[in-house]
């Protein structure tokens, strides 16, 4: 690690810039692992970047590691015993955010990307906002490949015309239609594993407390255990009243597919979906299947970003490198987003080539209020989202919200939140 951090600094000392210009040349060689819970009905997103980066560096050996689980519940545990064990990838998936900020930067783990931004011209086409969250005031810390929509709720039009109901514009709403809907043997809402439960909380607390609160939350001058808080906790209750009693079992993909088989009316999902949805099943957005914002939430857009880092210590820097531009690079950025359902993260994407959900979302980026995912990395370090889980399962057995209110607040002043 030494001699790493030694070679960076010799780097830096003859000129950063030209250095990472060189790992563009075809001639780079050995390994490059990317460690990634990107498997499975996610997979060919990611298998688009390695066609790519594999014509580019032809002797390159690049080794996907991914480690399977929604959200990335299990590659985070797997990444941690790496990380602290001296045995990083040479580049990981993270949420960009307090997921990588609050964690391997503030662990001094990562290398500085601000030369390699510079290089390649991404100053000028990522959104500053997303530059910011990308960020310290030391350097900046990762590559966006996407832009995720967190609060999308999914439905199947030609079954709501059949059931009568209309997609709910807010909770009070859904709560109205839904006992129409159990009494038809529909479920009304599609759950699945915990972390899906997060998720969902975090939609019905900004529809609860409004974008400006939400992040109040995270600049500590709101409490968990406000009123506004403990009305979060109250309203999910209320709504989980309507979900399935074997969400814990099923995993994001089977809960959408309830959806699609006309066994649940609704499913609160990230845009992923819409790529299972197109890439797997095949549907066509807007005539198989069709969104609208979860309820509640209009006019905001509730945002994630997948990203790639640089390990300090990477085995592989040249080509970890190569690996960077690559995500950040519009060629990239376009062959993967289509296949995942999200967005590019750059200003200058050819939007021709993504369908009609993606096309709605990015102008819903471009006008809507933007706020920071909870369940994805965006708002709270690792250490409090670790704990919301516990919270979560808790009161999925209590259901209490004052319980749950009051161990938020203990777990944000226990994590540092808003400090």
């Amino acid at each position: 690690m030494r001699f790493k951090r030694l070679t960076i600094a010799v780097l830096v000392g003859i000129g950063l810039l030209a250095a990472f210009g060189t790992v563009m040349a075809d001639n780079l060689t050995g390994d490059m692992e990317i460690f990634s819970w990107w498997a499975g009905d996610e997979g060919p997103a990611l298998e688009a970047l390695i066609d790519i980066y594999n014509a580019q560096h032809p002797g390159v050996n690049l080794i996907n590691a991914t480690v399977t689980g929604g959200s990335g519940v299990n590659a985070k545990a797997v990444l941690k015993t790496r990380m602290l064990g001296g045995n990083p990838p040479d580049s990981f998936q993270v949420h960009a955010g307090q997921e990588l900020i609050g964690t391997w930067v503030k662990a001094d783990r990562m290398e500085d990307l601000t030369s390699l931004f510079q290089q390649e011209g991404w100053m000028d086409v990522f959104p500053a906002g997303l530059v910011k969250l990308l960020s310290t005031d030391a350097g900046i810390w990762s590559v966006p490949v996407n832009i995720h929509r967190s609060n999308v709720m999914w439905y199947i039009p030609t079954n709501l015309e059949k059931w009568g109901v209309e997609a709910p514009k807010t909770w009070a709403d859904f709560l109205a239609i839904a006992p129409q809907l159990k009494a038809k043997g529909v479920l009304p809402l599609a759950l699945a594993t915990n972390w899906t439960a997060n998720h969902l909380w975090e939609s019905v607390a900004i529809s609860v407390l409004g974008p400006e609160k939400w992040q109040e939350l995270w600049d500590g001058t709101l409490s968990f255990t406000s009123l506004e808080g403990v009305a979060v906790w109250d309203m999910f209750g209320r709504i989980l009243q309507y979900t399935n009693d074997d969400a814990a079992s099923l995993s994001w993909q089977q809960a959408t597919d309830m959806v699609v088989n006309g066994n649940a009316a609704f499913n609160v999902m990230g845009d992923w979906a819409a790529g299972y949805l197109t890439t797997t099943l095949g549907l066509t957005p807007g005539v198989d299947y069709t969104w609208s914002a979860s309820p509640g939430t209009d006019g905001v857009f509730v945002m994630l970003s997948d990203s790639f880092g640089l390990p300090t210590g990477a085995p592989n820097w040249e080509n970890a490198i190569a690996w960077l531009q690559l995500l950040g690079s519009k060629a990239g950025s376009d062959a993967f987003n289509p296949l995942k359902g999200s967005i590019s993260a750059r200003t200058d994407s050819d939007l021709s080539l993504y369908n009609a959900y993606s096309q709605s979302a990015a102008a819903d980026w471009q006008n809507d209020v933007v706020a920071g995912s909870l369940a994805h990395g965006v708002v709270a370090n690792e250490g409090f989202m670790n704990d919301f889980a516990t919270v979560m399962e808790m009161f999925l057995t209590s259901k209490d919200p004052q319980q749950a209110a009051n161990a938020c607040e203990a777990i944000a002043r226990q994590n540092a939140i808003g400090e």
